[in-house]
């Protein structure tokens, strides 16, 4: 079954290239020009992810990714953000955000297709609900629900999908490089800062009322963990 796309962009010519794209490597496509015909085409289309350019006309990208992620019935879906802009302090930012991704322009379209196809694999449906468990957190394979001390998670896909390989492998060490290698694939460039960006995310989410223990552990010079910690 195609996978739908929801393609953000008000640029007519690169919204036609990222049609012709995207359609060639078989994915469905719909198209918004703006912040609200994004919102519209969200709550109307079975959209399986978005590609969000972050200079819209009516309202940015960004604000358009926070109110996905804070508002929408489709929270989890992925997002990858779209911009001309490549310094390293507006990549955080999009990551901060809510996006799981981040493309500067230009881009090859091969390397956007891969880095779609990689968050589409994460977040494939799985038949039979699984639970994991780990001290006083919860969380459904299946449902992609997450629950700590009684309270839903709002995690996005790239959190989800982090936590979720600490929780199949409590207390075991893994390196950045590990963790891009099992969210986005081994054959995609990511900063390693990137995970960085992520984890802060998660953390926060974790701790979300300023009360709960940390159970991410830096591992200075190696990487982060699972594991029983205080504070």
């Amino acid at each position: 079954m195609k996978s739908t796309i929801l393609a953000v962009e008000d640029e007519t010519a690169l919204m036609s290239l990222l049609r012709y794209n995207l359609e060639h490597e078989g994915f469905n496509v719909v198209s918004a020009l703006n912040g609200k015909e994004c919102l519209f085409a969200l709550d109307k289309h079975p959209i399986n992810l978005i590609l969000l350019d972050w200079m819209l006309p009516d309202t940015s990208g960004i604000e358009i990714c926070r109110q996905i992620r804070l508002y929408s019935a489709k929270k989890d879906i992925p997002i990858i953000m779209l911009t001309a802009r490549s310094e390293e302090a507006d990549k955080v930012r999009g990551l901060n955000s809510g996006a799981d991704d981040y493309l500067s322009k230009p881009f090859s379209y091969s390397e956007l297709v891969a880095r779609i196809n990689a968050l589409l694999r994460r977040v494939q449906t799985i038949s039979i609900d699984e639970i994991l468990n780990f001290q006083d957190v919860e969380m459904n394979i299946t449902t992609h629900k997450v629950v700590r001390n009684s309270v839903q998670l709002k995690l996005g896909p790239t959190e989800f999908n982090l936590l979720r390989h600490f929780m199949e492998n409590p207390g075991r060490v893994f390196s950045r490089q590990q963790l891009i290698d099992f969210v986005w694939g081994q054959d995609i460039y990511i900063d390693e800062r990137t995970i960085d960006v992520h984890i802060r995310r998660l953390r926060k989410h974790m701790n979300f009322d300023g009360q709960q223990s940390n159970l991410i552990r830096t591992v200075r010079s190696a990487g982060y963990s699972l594991d029983v910690l205080e504070g």
